[in-house]
């Protein structure tokens, strides 16, 4: 099969399933895996497909959110680096906000035994974690649970987080930028984002590098709102001092 015959099949596949990834393309086809990655770069230019990290997905798809197991097996050593880097803006003494994310959900079960904070959390999986620790003080937010990310969004949690000041927030995004801020699929975890966002005197995004320069559908805020973004070395030196030439600190661990 020739490149713009495989192209083609692939395409149609993103468009049928919502996503491809290069594993099984490889697969599917018969060819290396660095072949693939150069069909989705070549898709991705002429607008066809916007890649991923391990993937693509169909042009115009700003909506798509993988399910939560999924996101729990991607980038999983990039999402523990972070994690353990993480920890190392925790306060001594005071109050958190973790945002509902894998990468803050794997910061949550690295949280020393010995730590006394109080700890507020809109994620079920987060709270799960943190509920036989010692050291916490756990306020669980409610509200509305979405069965894809099994985080509390709508007026309850809105207002749970306009009652409250913390000293850090944790918070996670499917994308970020300089360009077009922080943004996630959906419109009403964006607004238990930008209120968390709002609750915290200090704000620190953690997210892997393949998320860097990606947009999704609703837009919580700027990279201007964040202080320190903790991601992976995947992230160039190039981009990270572009990033904090606007002003929020990076960490590449």
């Amino acid at each position: 099969m020739y490149a713009p015959e495989r192209q083609q099949e692939i395409l149609r596949l993103a468009r049928d399933g919502g996503r491809v990834d290069v594993v099984s393309l490889a697969e599917e086809f018969q060819v290396t895996a660095e072949t693939i990655r150069r069909d989705l770069k070549a898709l991705d230019r002429a607008g066809l497909l916007r890649r991923v990290h391990g993937g693509a997905l169909p042009a115009g798809r700003l909506d798509f959110e993988p399910d939560l197991a999924e996101r729990e097996t991607t980038a999983a050593d990039e999402k523990d680096h972070i994690a353990k880097a993480a920890l190392a803006e925790l306060p001594t003494e005071g109050t958190l906000i973790l945002d509902a994310g894998t990468t803050v959900a794997r910061l949550a079960l690295a949280v020393p035994l010995e730590a006394a904070l109080t700890v507020v959390t809109h994620s079920l999986p987060i709270a799960a974690r943190l509920a036989d620790h010692p050291g916490i003080q756990l306020h669980l937010v409610g509200g509305r649970v979405r069965h894809r990310t099994r985080a509390a969004v709508d007026a309850w949690a809105l207002r749970a987080y306009g009652e409250i000041r913390a000293d850090v927030l944790f918070v996670a995004a499917n994308g970020f930028s300089a360009d077009h801020g922080l943004t996630t699929p959906d419109l009403a975890e964006a607004a238990v984002k930008r209120a968390a966002i709002a609750a915290a005197r200090r704000v620190v995004l953690l997210a892997d590098s393949a998320k860097h320069g990606q947009e999704h559908f609703a837009r919580f805020g700027d990279l201007g709102d964040v202080d320190l973004l903790i991601t992976d070395s995947g992230l160039s030196p190039e981009d990270a001092a572009a990033i904090e030439h606007g002003g929020t600190e990076v960490v590449r661990a």
